[in-house]
């Protein structure tokens, strides 16, 4: 992941089932040969930079993200996928053979217009319920490529998933939003990564603060909360009574959390012997980030160029390892972890693969 990073910073129905293959862009370090199983780890292959994972409410869907081409040298388009956990089959669920577009001209006036479908790349999701009907679902999406934009979908899971665009949020064009969780009134908290024009990646790993929480509320304008600066902010949930928000900091190896009763929140954090990517709660109302292996977090040339799994209990911070590879794995660059079922699925946001992991 380091190298790569370092590399780089320069109608409503689904689509038939469909693979693909890794891109051709992909090192030769990056592109596994196989597809068998290794040590407890097997895999998922054909979802190509499958950076972000969400499992819709009860059902057996899961939602995958996938990235552009930006990270890996490549020219492939953004997508989202969508995987029968059951099965493991999947198939492109946008922007597919016959993509919808249905402006929400209420909620998301402020949208210039529809998403530039041949020109985006699918990155951080938040999901949350909403009571049009019994299984619809708000999906907030960070987009990169023709424009910087959290990008709105409205998914229907009854029965089989289908998904149709309905709004966007512009976002400055220097954020480079990276991850999204949505508010109570709809409106959403992301984080920026980091600026471009302002920032290098080694800055990032520096320690420097490179950004920070964006907020914002339907009908205002998009604002930066004060107090949440980090050196590459990335992955972001919040509590169900919206007063705690946790946010990896990537380039310190950190989860912070922040607490929304004070102004401005009050910070406390806690190293993770990783540097976290996406952070997702489990069914136990606990905390699962994933990300490569800190330096010092083993001592072994082996652990470090792996990467981990770890848990974190919200209210006191307490870090345990719940699982991971090392550097023979068929997965490298780890950037989410998500319990489904009895398994812990973990993506990437370069490779042509998703890790399955026994659940502890």
């Amino acid at each position: 992941m380091l190298s790569l990073l370092l590399a780089s910073c320069s109608d409503d129905s689904a689509s038939p089932v469909q693979t693909e293959a890794a891109p051709d862009t992909l090192s030769a370090d990056s592109r596994p040969v196989s597809c068998d199983a290794n040590a407890d780890i097997s895999y998922m292959c054909g979802i190509t930079n499958g950076e972000d994972i969400l499992q819709i409410g009860g059902t057996p869907w899961v939602l995958v993200s996938g990235m552009d081409g930006s990270l890996t040298g490549g020219d492939i388009n953004g997508r989202l996928h969508l995987v029968n956990s059951t099965d493991h089959s999947f198939e492109v669920l946008f922007p597919g053979s016959n993509p919808v577009f249905r402006q929400d001209e209420s909620l998301f006036s402020g949208c210039p217009g529809p998403l530039d479908s041949n020109h985006f790349s699918a990155h951080g999701l938040a999901l949350r319920k909403i009571d049009k009907g019994p299984e619809l679902y708000h999906l907030y999406m960070t987009s990169h490529g023709a424009r910087e934009a959290i990008e709105v979908f409205e998914v229907d899971a009854f029965l089989k998933p289908t998904i149709k665009w309905v709004g966007c949020i512009p976002m400055p064009e220097s954020s480079w939003t990276n991850s999204v969780t949505i508010l109570s009134d709809g409106g959403f908290m992301a984080t920026q990564f980091y600026n471009p024009a302002l920032h290098t990646i080694e800055d990032v790993f520096n320690g420097v603060d490179t950004g920070h929480i964006f907020e914002w509320h339907p009908g205002q304008d998009v604002t930066v909360l004060e107090g949440t600066q980090g050196a590459g902010p990335n992955g972001i949930v919040i509590s169900d009574d919206q007063r705690f928000v946790f946010m990896s900091a990537f380039g310190t190896g950190e989860v912070v959390r922040f607490d929304r009763s004070s102004t401005p929140p009050e910070r406390e954090a806690v190293q993770v012997g990783i540097y976290p990517d996406n952070i997702r709660w489990t069914d136990q109302g606990k905390l699962y980030a994933a990300g490569s292996n800190t330096p010092d977090y083993c001592g072994t040339d082996s652990c470090e160029a792996g990467w981990s799994v770890v848990e974190i209990t919200p209210y006191n911070l307490a870090m345990n390892r719940v699982g991971g590879a090392g550097e023979d794995a068929a997965l490298h660059d780890a950037s989410s972890a998500l319990p489904v079922g009895d398994e812990i699925w973990v993506g990437t946001f370069s490779g042509d693969r998703i890790a399955i992991l026994p659940r502890p």
